[in-house]
């Protein structure tokens, strides 16, 4: 999995210069909606997908990959996948809000995470991490927050797109009651390996979709985060907490999202 790693990683750092580059929040021309007004892409999230999937089938043309934007290609049998985000968080960027990311992780045929890495190109970082090598920060190995609690920590969550999902109400209303704070932040993949980094004691979405999620849930996971459930169907919620806040975080998981 090394030469996997390397080449994410560079992929990684491309995309995140790809992304910074200045333009014209101003100038709508690039961007335009796939399937409604809060679902957009811009020519930078095409540029990046397609650059990175051009560089991932001459490396390891017998690997699948499957895009947000470009959708699947299949691979050999057998043979793991490549999924991608190349803009996660396309209506910040678009609007010139600093909090997006990129992400690209390797699966198994089933789905299960083999390898992730998220970039943050406003903040200058890479997440990385591989199954069982533990999760790292620009190289640096890095661990869940050690709080044993949610009651005055931040919790990370995101809107369905424009929409709030089953349960998110009465999830909001039990953390406020605990004073635990909660920030809706717009990228997915950048929310979830907050978690990772032990900035935030818990990060939540409502529908799980392995182009962005999959590499961060593994980060987060290998950074010794909980997640419930380990490996979420797709579109259903999926919430990362760390291990000392878990027990609570469960209950309350369950009282309001899964009851």
């Amino acid at each position: 999995m090394d030469r996997e790693l390397a080449l994410a990683v560079e992929l990684a750092d491309w995309a995140a210069e790809r992304i910074r580059r200045p333009r014209a929040t101003e100038d709508t021309s690039d961007v335009r909606e796939k399937a409604g007004p809060a679902d957009i892409v811009t020519a930078t999230d095409e540029a990046v997908e397609s650059y990175v999937r051009d560089v991932l089938r001459r490396e390891f043309p017998e690997y699948g990959i499957e895009g947000e934007e470009y959708g699947v290609h299949e691979g050999a049998a057998g043979a793991p996948h490549w999924v991608i985000d190349p803009v996660d968080g396309t209506t910040n960027y678009a609007h010139g809000i600093g909090w997006c990311s990129f992400s690209l992780g390797l699966a198994t045929p089933e789905g299960r995470p083999l390898l992730g890495v998220v970039a943050d190109p406003w903040r200058g970082e890479i997440f990385s991490a591989v199954k069982g090598g533990g999760a790292r920060l620009d190289g640096r190995p890095i661990r869940a927050a050690a709080h044993d609690t949610l009651t005055g920590h931040a919790f990370l969550t995101e809107w369905a797109a424009h929409a709030h999902w089953p349960g998110l109400d009465d999830l909001l209303r039990e953390l406020a009651a605990r004073h635990c704070t909660v920030r809706v932040m717009g990228s997915t993949a950048l929310s979830l390996v907050q978690v990772a980094a032990g900035r935030a004691t818990a990060a939540a979405i409502g529908e799980f979709h392995p182009v962005d999620a999959l590499p961060p849930l593994l980060i987060a996971t290998e950074a010794g985060a909980v997640a419930i459930p380990e490996l979420p169907p797709y579109d259903t919620p999926l919430l990362l907490v760390a291990p000392g806040a878990a027990e609570e975080a469960t209950a309350l998981w369950k009282r309001t999202v899964l009851r």
